[in-house]
């Protein structure tokens, strides 16, 4: 198949798709294919593998995006603090209802009357009648008693418990700090590799991000992940404190009712676009494709929910990373982002939402590029951004046309390629509004977004490179 480089970043969707790496996904050939087939950003999970690993598959994409003049957003994913149960002698035990075990710091391997539980905190946040959920929800347990050391526990559902699982507990605060020391280092060496988001794992108040947030010192974007019921009483102020948000709705899943699940990924989409930052669902979203070259007709149906809820970007985790079909899962992700945003109800939706437009020139110039494009039938916006505060104005408006993010800044660049609707390349500074709009004509006509007797609507800050001020539109002609 010839592939047309020059076109590959249009990809006719406004929706974003985030593709985890990992062994199934490990060579340059591999991520060259994955972003032909369709992602458009890539996820490294520092959960898994060594850091050499990680700057390995970050100097393949970069080659991947050199090849094709893109701009491309690496995530890198913090672990966090991961809840366990220890270790059994035999691997595992049998439950039965009502079996009572004891969880205590002894870190002797365990039996079917007690078990390791490493955790003091989780011993000193939770009372008698709170409910434990481990390996996912598949455990219940209720505790029946507490001491200093140790929770005598019953067992409310499931069959079996075996090592090192997973441990959930819904509606307690739990005084962890969201950063371990594994964390640490990890950020640091994401950041020398030259990430361009880290997002922090088990977020829990606006506290949590605050070490993030220093030790990144502008060098990355920061997105919070929302995995805990407690973010979502502060969400908010979190948001106030991030660049982005990740819901991930795994462990949330466990520790909320499924059933509010889907009006909270609502909830949280909205908020997020009003804020005018973007938004990532992730989780689940194929999962059968791990082992199945085709998802459920429930997954399809799933990933254009996220797209109907105005969602910037829908996220691949094993299916890319471990999967046995990882280009067929990006494939039918780009089809159903594709056929969810050419539904004229998709279209109606974004439109009708009602958006809070602040006082200020930049905003109402971003929100008359938007009205000025969709009456003239406009080919695309164009924002000049050095900061991207531009392009972010322009993506919270959902478009119906593409947005092409000009920026003489690399890390702008890259991280403007997570929001909706956006194309974003580096170009080389431009000092006045004519050498900004014949630049731009060139690249719509080089990429396919215009042909020539269309119209461009472009915003930009004047005098050029002055970041946060947006105070220029100009509609021009390609010719």
């Amino acid at each position: 198949m010839v592939i047309d480089k020059a076109k590959t970043i249009t990809r006719g969707r406004q929706t974003k798709i985030l593709a985890t790496l990992g062994p199934a996904s490990d060579t340059k050939d591999m991520i060259r294919d994955l972003f032909v087939a369709g992602v458009d950003n890539f996820r490294l999970n520092f959960s898994h593998g060594a850091h050499d690993d990680h700057r390995k598959r970050l100097e393949m994409i970069r080659a991947v995006e050199k090849e094709f003049s893109a701009s491309i957003g690496v995530v890198a994913d913090m672990q966090g603090p991961k809840l366990r149960v220890g270790r059994f002698k035999d691997g595992k035990i049998a439950l039965k209802e009502g079996m009572v075990i004891r969880f205590d710091l002894d870190e002797t391997p365990g039996d079917e009357t007690r078990v390791n539980l490493p955790h003091p905190e989780i011993i000193g946040a939770v009372n008698v009648g709170d409910m434990l959920l481990i390996d996912d929800g598949k455990v219940r347990v209720e505790i029946i008693e507490k001491g200093t050391d140790y929770l005598d526990v019953k067992v409310v559902a499931g069959q079996k418990l075996s090592n090192n699982k997973g441990v959930n507990v819904p509606g307690v605060i739990l005084p962890i700090a969201a950063l371990t020391d594994k964390d640490r280092k990890d950020l640091s060496a994401a950041l020398d590799m030259g990430v361009d988001w880290i997002a922090q794992s088990f977020v829990q108040r606006p506290e949590d991000v605050a070490e993030a947030r220093k030790l990144i010192a502008g060098r990355a974007g920061l997105i919070a992940k929302i995995e805990k019921p407690a973010a979502l009483e502060t969400f908010d102020e979190i948001l106030d404190h991030v660049d982005a948000i990740m819901l991930a709705r795994g462990d949330l899943g466990v520790e909320i009712p499924p059933e509010d699940v889907p009006a909270v990924q609502k909830q949280i989409v909205r908020r997020v676009r009003q804020a005018g930052k973007p938004i990532i669902i992730a989780t689940q979203m194929l999962e059968s494709m791990i082992e199945s070259p085709a998802p459920t007709r429930a997954e399809a149906s799933d990933v254009a929910t996220a797209v109907y809820d105005g969602t910037d970007s829908v996220m691949l985790s094993a299916e890319t990373a471990a999967g046995a079909y990882p280009l067929e899962a990006v494939a039918i992700m780009d089809r159903i982002c594709h056929r969810t945003e050419a539904d004229d109800h998709y279209l109606e939706k974004m439109e009708a939402e009602e958006l809070r437009i602040k006082e200020d020139a930049s905003d109402a110039i971003s929100a008359a590029a938007h009205e000025v494009a969709k009456n003239i039938g406009a080919a695309c916006i164009i924002n000049y951004t050095s900061s991207g505060s531009t392009t972010l104005r322009s993506a919270r408006l959902r478009p119906s046309v593409p947005i092409l993010s000009l920026s003489h800044n690399l890390a702008t660049a890259r991280r403007m390629s997570l929001s909706y609707g956006v194309y974003s390349l580096l170009v080389e500074d431009v000092h006045n509004t004519d050498g900004a709009l014949e630049r731009a004509k060139e690249i719509v006509l080089q990429h396919g977004i215009a042909e020539k007797g269309q119209r461009l609507v472009l915003t930009a800050g004047v005098p050029f490179g002055t970041p946060g001020s947006t105070n220029l539109l100009r509609v021009a002609w390609v010719n």
